[in-house]
């Protein structure tokens, strides 16, 4: 599930209608972060307005990007409970591990 058109579309076509939804619930402009998470709730449609720092809210990502130095730890567990498959596409950068060109090893 590399790239799943209709998982992608789907989340694209709720976008517009949960980010006015959000702004309703809000009463005030959205930041970009803001937008993304209202649009990623795990209710739909938001209720509520969240306080950032003390309100605990569930998100249904449909991506999760992972560094290096944190990858590693969860596909160990995910090894480890012997899962085989992740739930939702995950992608691993591994930026620390790329030599350049400025870089000289002795």
């Amino acid at each position: 599930m590399a790239f799943d058109i209709d998982m992608i579309k789907k989340v694209y076509q709720q976008v517009a209608e949960r980010v006015d939804a959000a702004r309703e619930v809000t009463e005030k402009p959205l930041t970009l972060a803001e937008k993304i998470l209202y649009s990623h709730l795990w209710e739909g449609k938001a209720k509520t307005a969240y306080t950032r720092g003390k309100d605990y809210v569930d998100f249904a990502p449909d991506r999760i990007a992972c560094q290096d130095a944190t990858a590693q730890m969860a596909l160990l567990q995910f090894m480890q409970v012997g899962k085989n498959k992740v739930a939702v596409l995950t992608t691993v950068r591994y930026s620390h591990l790329i030599l350049t060109t400025n870089q000289r090893y002795y």
